[in-house]
């Protein structure tokens, strides 16, 4: 089995899963440009219990209201990827977090490039 090796970015958002963006779940509307901008994947995950910066608890807990539960959005691609989809975050997020982390990616089961 093959091992591969490389340098990426983690793009990370975090947000709020009512969050909206012309009329649809922003989340949604992030999954959708970064496939339009053919990065490399995607990953949204839920949070069962958070806060962010107006401190109101969001939580997964029966007995409590809130239904707008904590969303990670998660990115790894090359540094050129995630620049260009910077400036769609710019203009969708209206609150929330955004961190960018330079990582090492290591991929398994793929055969090594011949050059």
């Amino acid at each position: 089995m093959a091992k591969i090796t490389s340098q990426a970015k983690r793009l990370r958002i975090y947000l709020g899963e009512d969050d909206q963006w012309q009329g649809r779940a922003l989340y949604h509307a992030i999954v959708m440009k970064a496939k339009e901008l053919d990065m490399a994947g995607v990953t949204v995950l839920r949070g069962v219990m958070g806060y962010g910066a107006h401190s109101r608890i969001h939580s997964a807990h029966l007995l409590d209201i809130s239904s707008d539960l904590p969303l990670l959005v998660e990115i790894v691609d090359g540094e050129e990827y995630i620049e260009k989809l910077m400036p769609y975050l710019d203009e969708m997020l209206k609150q929330g977090m955004v961190t960018i982390e330079d990582i090492e990616v290591i991929k398994y089961g793929q055969k090594p490039p011949t050059r």
